[in-house]
């Protein structure tokens, strides 16, 4: 096979075949290409007068591909698709447990299914609690209009989630991961697409399919159970104690995945209790910036913006302050809406999603401060959740209680003064949001970096630091600030327990959470002291 990289395309492509593209490039007759596939496609608007496709195209010819590689002269190679397969162990005589089931935890269980191991998969969500509420929101914040018919999965998992798949790692596992979302979902674009993007509707049909699997595979899948503390014996995992709705439960068990995600903070207090060995890990905080979806468009297509050839437009910003601390853009939502993701009562938290069509009336992201060690004043693992802590109980409290959560337009940030209403931008999320100065629930430093930074964004984006843009508060977790440790068997300080995921600090998006989910089930299979 040949793949040919930068290749141009138009954005009205699809009128044509692709093989029309691989041979001009190849420069042999079209009857010599015997198959043209996309393997990548992203947008070129460097030049706003040029808006167009890049494209990864992987091509068979009737020809001797060397030769033809040769005459290529640049942007043409030999290709082998890079191929992953789960190791085959023997399944283990004591069925393996998963706490959680965000993508590491899933995708663990998956693979555990898969081979035979017949894992037992905890949630400590509801099954179907969240679905008429969901829907509420979403046809109310417009990322659904009123007709979209929408069948949410019966867990918890994804419910609002952006569904971004893109990630920085480079591992084949990265492959199978893109393989089983695109069978889940019937979405074989996120196998082609620079930045595949489920979408929070198509996102919630994948979970619920991808738990059907783990069931026919022989797994268990129980909600509203939560694992309330480990039994050890001499530095080794023998069972887990458990809250369900019939009460108290002990579980023989020596094997769990612990993939509780970011947010599972009793979770992360029982296991320092219980010694597990941990350490503090970077993390980031801020707010959310709303602009109108039409604005952004603009400023990255130019007059192209609107084509339909072309989805909303996203973004990526960063810059170094002069004290060397890092400001970015983060989990940026084109066309979607600002949620609410609080996990504790008293707390406000706020994310962004998008829908698959990625057409409401405005685009997020969260704009992010790094957190650095000294700013923790704490040597404790936990230290950062004690920051994120206060901070969302400040910004409940800015608020007014009842969940909303405190907003401030650009200008009046910039102004060191409260707001009192928006201008054109409204702010989309809800319970709703009431006006303040954001300074009093943000730390000083992560408000002066903020400051600082939003001048340097209006100058890479026309019109990012825009008076009436809005920023909403806190968002608190993008990441965890946390890492659980793990030898090179994913071995935690007690013996059985495989720290995973986002949660324990070894992943930062759905993409390496579901690839270190893999990961962890390899380890959980492999025969114990190896």
């Amino acid at each position: 096979m040949i793949r040919l990289t930068a290749v141009s395309l138009p954005l009205d492509y699809e009128s044509m075949p692709l093989s029309r593209f691989a041979a001009k490039r190849l420069h042999v007759p079209e009857s010599v290409i015997l198959s043209c596939t996309l393997a990548r496609r992203a947008v070129d608007a460097r030049k706003k007068d040029d808006v167009h496709f890049a494209a990864t195209l992987d091509v068979t010819v009737s020809g001797d591909e060397v030769s033809l590689v040769r005459r290529c002269k640049g942007g043409a190679s030999l290709y082998a698709p890079p191929t992953y397969a789960f190791p085959v162990c023997p399944p283990p005589s004591v069925r393996p447990v998963v706490i959680g089931s965000g993508p590491a935890g899933l995708f663990a269980a998956r693979m555990l299914a898969k081979a035979g191991a017949k894992p037992l998969l905890l949630e400590r969500g509801a099954a179907v609690e969240e679905r008429a509420e969901a829907v509420r929101i979403f046809r109310e914040t417009g990322v659904l209009r009123a007709d979209t018919n929408v069948q949410f999965g019966e867990g918890g998992a994804g419910t609002f989630s952006d569904g971004k798949l893109t990630t920085g790692i480079k591992d084949v596992r990265c492959r199978a991961v893109l393989e089983a979302f695109a069978e889940a979902g019937d979405a074989p674009d996120v196998l082609w697409q620079a930045k595949p993007h489920l979408g929070t509707d198509r996102l919630c049909r994948i979970v619920k399919n991808l738990r059907r699997k783990i069931v026919e595979d022989g797994g268990v899948v129980r909600f509203l159970t939560t694992v309330t503390d480990l039994i050890v014996k001499d530095g080794v995992l023998r069972g887990l104690r458990l809250r369900t709705p019939e009460g108290e439960e002990e579980i023989a068990c020596d094997t769990a995945i612990l993939a509780v995600g970011h947010s599972a903070r009793d979770t992360m207090e029982m296991l320092i209790k219980r010694g597990v060995k941990a350490e503090q890990k970077p993390f980031a905080v801020g707010v959310r910036i709303e602009h109108p979806r039409t604005m952004i468009d603009r400023s990255q297509y130019g007059r192209f913006a609107g084509h339909p050839a072309l989805s909303a437009a996203d973004y990526k910003l960063s810059c170094r302050l002069p004290d060397g601390r890092g400001v970015y853009s983060f989990c940026m939502c084109p066309g979607g809406v600002v949620i609410a993701a609080a996990s504790e009562e008293g707390g406000v938290v706020v994310n962004g999603m998008s829908a698959f069509a990625r057409d409401a009336v405005n685009s997020n992201s969260a704009l992010l401060v790094g957190i650095e060690r000294a700013d923790l004043q704490s040597d404790h693992p936990l230290a950062g959740v004690a920051l994120q802590r206060e901070m969302e109980r400040a910004a409940f409290m800015l608020g007014g209680g009842g969940y909303r959560a405190p907003a401030q337009l650009v200008g009046d940030f910039l102004q060191d003064r409260a707001s009192t209403a928006c201008g054109e931008v409204a702010p989309s999320y809800l319970p709703g949001v009431t006006f303040a100065d954001l300074r009093d629930c943000l730390p000083p430093t992560v408000a002066q970096s903020l400051k600082a930074a939003l001048p340097v964004f209006g100058g890479q984006i026309e019109g990012f630091d825009r008076p009436d843009a809005v920023l909403t508060g806190v968002e608190s977790r993008s990441s965890s600030p946390v890492r659980f440790l793990r030898d090179e068997r994913g071995q935690s300080s007690i013996s059985g327990l495989i720290p995973c995921g986002e949660g324990a600090g070894y992943a930062g998006g759905i993409m390496s959470a579901a690839v270190d989910g893999i990961r962890c089930a390899e380890w959980a299979l492999a025969p114990k002291g190896s």
